[in-house]
């Protein structure tokens, strides 16, 4: 695949709609070659195809910097906890399951309240959508739930007292990740995990028309 005719905007909408249920990459491919890249083009390429091939590890180390700088924290813990939840919630795969194990476990309870949180009916024409699929999270847009939960956040960040050390850990983790996704070179699982990913997703949708 050719990362340089890829925009950081398309990088961001496949993050959004990819598989994040994979596990992550193996700490020995992790941290296996490192190099400088030759040109800034060589970097953007390399910096978009390291953050999606390696996603979830970046989002473990990500919850890992954040946990060791909250650790005396607890309050500012439940608050970094939320906060990647609710920016696990924008990502498709990640909503739509979490919404369907939340309607079946309150299904046991009350079946009515579990019928009334399904999602609203979609018109369909010709095979697709009339429109752009609005993700559900317990019959409510899934908007609400990421303000809610980064609100929520906030207010547990104020409490503790450790906004300005949640933002210091942050951005110490923000710099980890651009600088390991700088280095590490692509190998050639990467670019194979790539391809096959990408024909996955133009069968998905040849087989939706």
């Amino acid at each position: 695949m050719d990362w340089d005719s890829v925009a950081a905007e398309d990088v961001i909408e496949a993050l959004r709609e990819v598989e994040w249920s994979t596990s992550p990459r193996s700490f020995a491919e992790f941290f296996s070659r490192f190099a400088f890249p030759r040109s800034f083009s060589k970097w953007m390429s390399r910096l978009k195809c390291n953050l999606y091939y390696y996603r979830t590890n970046y989002f473990i180390l990500l919850i890992f910097v954040l946990g060791l700088a909250l650790i005396t924290r607890p309050l500012a813990i439940l608050g970094a906890a939320l906060t990647a939840l609710s920016l696990a919630f924008l990502n498709d795969s990640f909503a739509a399951t979490f919404n369907e194990k939340m309607i079946r476990t309150i299904r046991h309870f009350s079946p009515h309240l579990a019928a009334k949180m399904r999602p609203p009916h979609m018109p369909v024409i010709r095979g697709r959508s009339a429109t752009r699929k609005t993700v559900y999270i317990c019959g409510q847009p899934r908007l609400v739930f990421v303000l809610l939960g980064l609100i929520a956040s906030l207010v547990l960040w104020f409490t503790s007292c450790g906004l300005l050390w949640v933002l210091y850990a942050l951005t110490t983790a923000i710099f980890m990740i651009v600088l390991h996704a700088t280095l590490r070179t692509p190998n050639l699982k990467a670019r194979l995990n790539t391809f096959r990913e990408e024909f996955r997703a133009v069968w998905r949708n040849y087989s939706e028309i």
